[in-house]
């Protein structure tokens, strides 16, 4: 069983110091510490650590903000660590601690509120794209090319220009070029 710290800021000019040393004074043997953006999904050195997780393994934050921005983005997380059997705890955050039965209980009303609110938007979104079909709104993906573009690329492959290079001249696909039919690019599914 390791016990990890976790210690992020969000610009180069801060410091991460004082919450390795609080990570430190609470157990933590080994600090894995970045300056990066919370909302960044790419945040190497939390990647490292969720890599070396192992059952019976604590995560130690001194505040949950350091850990994700987002409700969803830190259920994301704990629910990795409690996968491979680790614990999660907040220092700043007493009832943020899987390590107690107190603490798994929020966690899990928390996981729960999430789905809930998740479904919500759903029905919303769901709701609204009906009412959006109904008064003549239709979901198609754009064309990446112009009907100019268009036409002009069914020219030049009639030409006898091979699709790579009409393709790359526009930047598109071979694909987007190979499904052009008098003047319309065909919708995909």
């Amino acid at each position: 069983m390791t016990i990890w710290g976790y210690a992020r800021v969000s610009s180069e000019s801060q410091d991460y110091e004082r919450q390795v040393e609080a990570l430190r004074t609470a157990g933590a043997e080994k600090v894995l510490a970045e300056k990066m953006s919370g909302a960044r999904a790419d945040r190497p050195q939390l990647a490292k650590l969720m890599a070396l997780l192992k059952a019976g393994d604590v995560v130690l934050v001194t505040k949950i903000d350091r850990l994700g921005r987002s409700t969803q983005d830190l259920l994301n997380l704990i629910g990795d660590m409690r996968k491979v059997g680790a614990n999660f705890k907040s220092l700043g955050d007493e009832m943020l601690d899987t390590t107690s039965a107190n603490g798994e209980l929020i966690f899990t009303i928390l996981a729960a509120i999430a789905t809930y609110e998740r479904r919500l938007i759903e029905a919303r979104t769901g709701e609204g794209r009906k009412r959006a079909m109904a008064n003549g709104k239709r979901f198609e993906r754009r064309p990446k090319l112009t009907a100019h573009q268009q036409a002009e690329a069914i020219n030049r492959r009639a030409a006898g220009e091979t699709l790579a290079d009409i393709a790359k001249s526009y930047a598109v696909d071979v694909s987007t070029i190979s499904r052009l039919k008098g003047g319309q690019q065909c919708a995909l599914p």
